[in-house]
């Protein structure tokens, strides 16, 4: 069964930095693209980024010169790189990838991880 995990969230002050990161479990051998989504307090969840395996990086304006999203060696990893974190990023940050081929499974479409808790608070 394939699964997405993600892990790296806590409770920071405000301007201190977080890396997040998301592993994809299973004998994977096609992940076109990974991202980062997150579920603030009260509100729905939002696009925060995400990069296909080889194109161009997307960023919601919000994060944009804060967070950096990053794809590691393996071919089912990412990375979310957060700086200068404000009160306002609080939220279960998601990870997601809308296509995923694994043996023994076959095409998996939109699969999420199960979150992790950022808290940005002074």
């Amino acid at each position: 069964q394939v699964q997405l995990v993600e892990s790296g969230g806590g409770l920071v002050q405000p301007g201190a930095s977080l890396r997040l990161s998301c592993e994809a479990s299973g004998s994977i051998f096609i992940i076109n693209a990974m991202g980062w989504h997150r579920q603030r307090p009260g509100k729905q969840r939002e696009l925060g980024g995400r990069t296909p395996s080889g194109g161009t990086v997307e960023y919601a304006d919000s994060v944009k010169g804060r967070f950096t999203i990053s794809r590691g060696s393996g071919r089912g990893t990412v990375y979310l790189q957060m700086n200068s974190l404000k009160p306002e990023d609080t939220a279960v940050y998601y990870c997601n990838a809308p296509l995923i081929a694994a043996r023994g499974v076959g095409v998996l479409s939109d699969v999420w991880g199960q979150g992790t808790q950022v808290t940005v608070s002074s």
